[in-house]
């Protein structure tokens, strides 16, 4: 059992504290928001994540888990320091690490004796230098310390089982004692034969960044292909089912769409493209994939104006909010540009998301958002289907032509088979079909 510290509360921070706790470390998570540490400390989990709450109680009830306001003396208590700030980027993708600093700075002042920093941001090559020699800088005494990059690859919606049962672990350190300290916290994660990737930091800072940069590449091609498809009278879904069963290739993320959003993939491909332009680099292909995630979700709006001959006047219902299921996120979600395009050509918008409507409300005017599927869909040109719930995949389409003024199904996430809304009297437009 480690004592171990973990800077931040937000969805990285919180998901590791609790999940370290359940691995029975004694965990305190630490937050410089007051009204964040006094909600935590009743219980209350500031954003949606399945299954989230259930860990958080269970290990604060069992005396593993605990918020606090004071980093100070966290760190005194902690023999494990884990930075999960917020490293958002700015308008040109250049990594924001004004969190990573205070926290390093912070760290450094409280030391009292060794500490391990693990790095669990998502920051720029060559940043565990930079905390380095703000700690050093910080130290209000002679103390050994290291630190190292432990990234995280947690998917929204499915964050508590990615961390219980990851595809791999990747531990980046610059001594034996960090490693194996390291290496012991993850030892619950030993008995289920997780692959564990031992480098150095700077390649774990790395393998984050590239292994994003390539989802994301590969949701781009898909989409590029889907509008081929379109030209040609060929089926994405097919095509893709084709390519996946290559095992070179695999099914996963070969699903045509909007385009991809969240807090990760377009942050992750800016900051990569930014911080290798420093290094005298142009990622060609990386700057592709943004671009042609850009011009998907264009080509949505284009999709939708033409399902119903101009958007001018006309109610749209838009179903799904968040940029995938299973969370409240709406960062870059397409379904906030697509929306927001919508309403510039004079639409009327009725929403509906089971969890995220809270947040798109902090980030959209003028909508309407509804209590359900059917209070959206009354009166509208059309339904257009952006983010891929359950619910939305059992929807009763004689109930819909009922209450629509004309039926229309514009299905982004080609839910649906085009058979079964054709066959209940709808005009259907997937992507790539």
């Amino acid at each position: 059992m480690y004592k171990i510290c973990v800077v931040g509360t937000g969805y990285v921070g919180l998901v590791t504290g609790a999940c370290l706790a359940d691995f029975g470390n004694q965990v305190t998570c630490v937050d410089s928001d007051s009204s964040k540490i006094a909600k935590l400390r009743k219980l209350t989990v500031p954003f949606f994540e399945y299954g989230l709450e259930e860990i958080v109680k269970r290990n604060v009830r069992e005396g593993r888990l605990s918020f606090s306001e004071s980093l100070k003396d966290s760190v005194r208590e902690s023999l494990v320091i884990f930075i999960a700030v917020g490293t958002p980027t700015d308008s040109k993708g250049e990594t924001d690490l004004g969190s990573v600093k205070a926290a390093a700075a912070e760290i450094g002042k409280s030391m009292n004796g060794y500490r391990l920093i693990v790095e669990k941001s998502t920051v720029p090559v060559g940043t565990s230098r930079m905390v380095e020699e703000i700690v050093r800088k910080s130290m209000r005494g002679r103390y050994s310390f290291d630190v190292a990059s432990n990234p995280e690859f947690l998917r929204e919606g499915s964050a508590v089982e990615n961390f219980l049962r990851p595809d791999r672990v990747v531990i980046g350190t610059r001594s034996k004692k960090a490693e194996k300290i390291l290496s012991e916290i993850y030892r619950p994660l030993y008995l289920i034969e997780t692959p564990m990737v031992k480098t150095n930091v700077e390649t774990a800072e790395l393998i984050k960044y590239a292994s994003n940069a390539f989802l994301a590449t590969k949701v781009s091609f898909i989409n590029e292909v889907a509008v081929v498809c379109e030209k040609v009278n060929a089926d994405v879904q097919v095509v893709a089912k084709g390519m996946g069963l290559d095992r070179r290739i695999g099914p996963k993320f070969l699903h045509a769409g909007p385009g991809y959003g969240g807090s990760c993939f377009p942050k992750d491909t800016k900051a990569f493209i930014e911080f290798s332009s420093v290094l005298g680099l142009d990622l060609k292909i990386v700057k592709a994939t943004i671009e042609a995630n850009n011009r998907q979700k264009k080509l949505m709006v284009e999709k939708i104006s033409r399902a119903i001959s101009g958007t001018r006047g006309k109610t749209i219902c838009v179903l799904g909010l968040s940029f995938k299921p299973e969370t409240d996120d709406v960062r870059e979600a397409p379904s906030i540009y697509i929306i927001k395009e919508l309403k510039k050509r004079g639409a009327k918008i009725k929403a509906f998301d089971p969890v995220a409507m809270p947040s798109a409300s902090q980030v959209l005017s003028g909508v309407e958002f509804c209590a359900n599927s059917y209070d959206a869909a009354k009166g509208s040109h059309c339904v257009v289907i952006v983010t891929e719930w359950n619910e939305f995949r059992r929807l009763d389409f004689a109930k819909l032509k009922r209450i629509m003024k004309t039926p229309v199904l514009v299905d982004l996430r080609n839910v649906y088979d085009p058979e079964v809304p054709a066959a209940a009297g709808f005009k259907y437009f997937g992507v790539g079909r």
